[in-house]
């Protein structure tokens, strides 16, 4: 359970961080210093695990990913950063299971079940009423913001299909070749989205803990995790992370947590449980379970 807050809350950093620094850096100069830490820093943590990447099998497997699951989504999610606050990113960056489950049922051909759709629909009003009622949306731009947001959110989806359906890779080795192939994509986005600001230690810091934490390390604690309590326990994560970003919003950049950011955040959590088909009662007693096991 601590591992599950651990993670929550690193996750949730991620927009507090990308607050922080984007204003400076601007969008594509964040999201390459964000990959190639989280690439370098998952290198020397593969070199002391042994663990090897086979880039001539799998290098197109590592693009797709690091496209889809890091370098799109990241400039999407930092340029939104430069208009919503941590709070509104974070509640919006939780519909990906939901659109996961609609992106799955299309590509398996499958139909949405009822509870599937409840929670599509709640997860709907969820994000109508945060945006509805948060005085950032009523900034220029917001609405763009928060389209890309979505996308974003999209994107994330997309990859967990596609990872379904491609052939089997271990897992670090997924976000390790992912970063670097992140890393290379998001070059070219460089020449056309230069830094609008110089830098201060401050601020690189802040895309230091961007990469090596948000990034590099919330990857190694998330796949243990997985090995040791399994997906659908560590997918409470998804749950935890728009609190620790609503509430690193409020403590570190003043934002203001309104009724509608609690109870937005809320439903949508409501329609991700729904559409996930969570359930607290079996996660609990299979978090427990996994502990046992370890000891």
């Amino acid at each position: 359970m601590l591992r599950l807050i651990l993670l929550a809350a690193i996750w949730g950093g991620s927009f507090l961080f990308t607050r922080i620094s984007v204003p400076v850096l601007g969008p594509a100069v964040l999201i390459e210093y964000r990959v190639l830490f989280a690439a370098i820093f998952l290198a020397l943590i593969g070199a002391l695990m042994k663990k090897r990447l086979d880039l001539a099998a799998n290098w197109k497997h590592y693009l797709i990913l690091g496209f889809f699951n890091s370098a799109f989504p990241f400039l999407l999610f930092a340029y939104a950063a430069t208009t919503l606050t941590a709070s509104v990113l974070s509640v919006l960056n939780a519909t990906a299971p939901m659109w996961g489950a609609l992106i799955g049922a299309i590509w398996s051909r499958q139909p949405i079940t009822a509870k599937k759709a409840l929670g599509l629909i709640l997860g709907a009003c969820g994000v109508a009423l945060l945006v509805g009622f948060d005085a950032v949306t009523s900034k220029p731009g917001a609405g763009i913001a928060i389209a890309a947001t979505l996308v974003a959110a999209i994107c994330y989806s997309i990859a967990s299909a596609y990872a379904k359906s491609a052939k089997a890779v271990e897992p670090f080795a997924n976000a390790h070749g992912s970063m670097w192939a992140a890393t290379l994509i998001t070059i070219p986005a460089l020449a056309f989205f230069p830094s609008p600001g110089h830098a201060t230690p401050g601020i690189m810091g802040a895309a230091l803990a961007l990469g090596v934490v948000c990034t590099g390390m919330a990857y190694v604690v998330y796949f243990k995790l997985i090995d040791d309590v399994g997906a659908t326990s560590a997918l409470t994560v998804t749950f935890l992370t728009p609190i620790f970003g609503i509430l690193w919003g409020a403590i570190f950049l003043g934002e203001v947590i309104g009724w509608h950011t609690i109870t937005g955040a809320a439903i949508v959590i409501a329609g991700t449980a729904l559409v996930t088909g969570f359930s607290p009662r079996w996660n609990r007693r299979a978090i427990v379970a996994g502990s046992n096991t370890q000891q």
